[in-house]
């Protein structure tokens, strides 16, 4: 792991989101995401609700869900157990579409910023499409929904959510993000011989994009709790997951294309 440069990526990467076209830059994802978001909860929260409540009334969940809140003095909270866990499930729905949204609308507009700004003479192989994109994006969902679901009982295990939701979400964003940050510079040969080979510091920082990404998390859970304030902390938490992917779209794309003109002038030596 190259710790050097994934730093020096972070301060290029906070710099450069001080940049006023990068703060206007979470606007249309943030509005696309919420609007979808809104579809999604208008089509399907009260659905998921009802399908916790029938899950849990067969399965005598109430009951030991409201011994150990009763234990911990929280017996008043039983009333949003059904909602909070409905929440939760679509809580990776949300965290993708804002991840999706980054990918589609704001690291075309990253890449080309990075790249004029501070790799003016690397050179664009075009080595990814706005299809590919997608393609890459939905596949690795798909992979990653299959995995989280699988390995949902062991969040039940005292600290082991703590390592392993961090690691998955680390997974999936470098996944989606190092496709659209090699996209216009890099070929296909390229962008997978820099994944392998950069393929734990890509990891790290998704995890820690993943590690930010748990305050916005939080506010999107608080919504079972205050059903009145659940469009606007809703719409906090899909801006604020907005802001952090493009500070990680940043993140990626300065490491990336740093590994690459690296890369390049390795393969010219040789």
């Amino acid at each position: 792991m190259n710790m050097a440069s994934v730093m020096r990526a972070w301060g290029r990467a906070l710099a450069a989101q001080m940049h006023y076209r990068m703060l206007l830059l979470t606007l249309l994802p943030f509005v696309v995401a919420f609007i979808l978001c809104g579809v999604l909860m208008y089509l399907g929260l009260q659905e998921a609700i009802d399908f916790v409540h029938a899950w849990m009334m067969e399965n005598n969940g109430f009951s030991k869900s409201d011994g150990i809140l009763a234990k911990i003095g929280l017996l008043s909270l039983k009333v949003i157990i059904g909602p909070f866990v409905a929440m939760w499930v679509l809580l990776p729905i949300m965290v993708f579409t804002s991840l999706l949204c980054i990918a589609m609308f704001a690291m075309p507009a990253i890449n080309k910023h990075v790249g004029t700004r501070d790799y003016p003479d690397l050179e664009q192989k075009n080595g990814g499409t706005l299809l590919g994109s997608i393609w890459h994006s939905l596949s690795s969902f798909g992979i990653f929904i299959i995995v989280w679901l699988v390995t949902l009982p062991l969040n039940l295990i005292p600290f082991v959510s703590l390592v392993l939701q961090p690691l998955l979400w680390g997974w999936l964003t470098y996944r989606v993000m190092v496709y659209d940050a090699l996209a216009l510079h890099a070929d296909a040969e390229e962008r997978a011989s820099l994944v392998q080979e950069h393929r734990w510091s890509l990891l790290c920082i998704g995890i820690v994009a993943g590690l930010f990404g748990a305050a916005p998390g939080l506010l999107w859970l608080g919504g079972a709790m205050w059903v009145v304030l659940l469009p606007v902390m809703a719409g906090a938490a899909i801006w604020i997951y907005v802001l952090v992917f493009v500070f990680t779209g940043l993140w990626f794309q300065h490491y990336c294309l740093e590994s690459l003109q690296r890369h390049r002038t390795k393969q010219a030596a040789v």
